[in-house]
């Protein structure tokens, strides 16, 4: 990680600017095809294999593709369902590779072989993520729903290995594995794994009916401090996902250390700001439909209708997201709204506003604990 400027607005809790000075696209998550063969317990899709109508055609994707690069560049994430079932995939990726993009693919593992490895490499994939809820097959294979998932992970790191790809570990945390994530991370490590992006359980698409799994507000903070110690003991990159509160402990614990904030502000492992949604991260639905993240099923404009630059540039919803002024309850005044600002899936999961304070944050801002 780099020692950014601590003095700079995005990094300094204290700043009185809560308006970012602009809106970098940074991440573009794109749901290529909702199909998918594993039905996990969390699926903010509530994917199966389909089929699924309306998805966008080889044409239209390759338009999004050229829309986004109008932009800038940022790292596209392929994902779904599970892309591999998508028969263009790869001419998809070899397009956006051609035009400056940073192409990544999240499969889930069990259909990667040494033949598609190796035209995911061809076509410029830079890395993969690979989902791994638990450190054993019988933690692993219940979480997603398949007897053989682990197995066919496993398969799919090392097909992905011997071509070359780095690959990543994404963990979903919840009470079906709290208990396991020091093995995950240790399993990482042994696999070979470049990083550990954890996730925090939001509870849409069928995570909705795991609910009661969801980890208590101070379960959260135990495990974000515990992440946060690990930063020294490993070589992983570690970065916590739908997780914003890590990057409050993040600066809190530094303090506490007599650190510098340390932050890494680009590539694969972009280490920013809390809830990015429709500030430098946005979600494309396999129908083109734009939202801020995949979790939050806001509607702010559809490709196959308007360009997703406009989309990108002028949603009034995205506008209301990058100004922080905007957020409400003890979000809204908390000295940290600008580097952590509440999960905006979950706050709006509970109470129908996207822009109402976090439900999962035990947190007392300076202000009310001085009430």
């Amino acid at each position: 990680m780099t020692h950014p400027n601590p003095t700079h607005p995005d990094n300094n809790p204290h700043t009185s600017s809560h308006e970012p000075k602009n809106s970098t696209l940074r991440l573009v998550a794109w749901e290529t095809t909702r199909n998918c063969n594993l039905n996990c317990a969390h699926c903010r899709a509530s994917a199966t294999m389909g089929p699924y109508s309306g998805e966008l055609d080889t044409r239209s994707s390759l338009r999004l593709l050229d829309q986004i690069a109008q932009i800038g560049e940022p790292i596209v994430i392929l994902t779904g369902g599970e892309p591999l079932l998508r028969p263009d995939i790869f001419e998809i990726a070899s397009y956006g590779t051609q035009k400056g993009l940073r192409m990544v693919m999240a499969p889930n593992g069990t259909l990667v072989t040494d033949e598609n490895a190796k035209q995911m490499a061809g076509a410029g994939i830079q890395r993969i993520s690979v989902s791994l809820d638990g450190a054993t097959k019988e933690r692993h294979d219940s979480f997603r729903g398949v007897d053989g998932a682990f197995e066919g992970a496993m398969g799919g790191i090392r097909s992905a290995k011997n071509a070359g790809i780095e690959f990543q570990v994404n963990t979903t945390i919840s009470k079906l594995n709290y208990d396991q994530i020091p093995q995950i991370l240790e399993l990482a490590e042994n696999l070979g794994a470049v990083a550990l992006h954890i996730f925090l359980l939001v509870p849409t698409g069928r995570g909705k009916y795991i609910i009661d799994q969801e980890i208590s507000a101070e379960e959260y903070e135990t495990t974000l401090n515990w992440f946060y110690d690990q930063r020294n003991k490993t070589d992983l990159q570690l970065k916590a996902t739908c997780a914003p509160h890590y990057y409050r402990i993040l600066r809190q614990r530094a303090k506490e250390d007599g650190q510098t904030v340390t932050f890494k502000t680009h590539g694969l492992d972009a280490v920013t700001r809390g809830c990015l949604g429709g500030t430098g991260f946005c979600f494309v639905s396999h129908t083109g439909i734009v939202q801020p993240c995949g979790f939050l099923d806001l509607n702010c404009g559809d490709v196959t209708r308007q360009s997703f630059a406009d989309i990108w540039k002028t949603s009034e919803i995205f506008t209301s997201l990058r100004n922080f002024k905007n957020l409400k309850g003890k979000c809204g005044i908390c000295e940290y709204k600008a580097v952590c600002g509440g999960c905006r899936a979950r706050a709006y999961e509970a109470t129908g506003d996207y822009l109402a304070e976090e439900p999962l944050c035990n947190y007392q801002p300076a202000t009310l604990a001085g009430d």
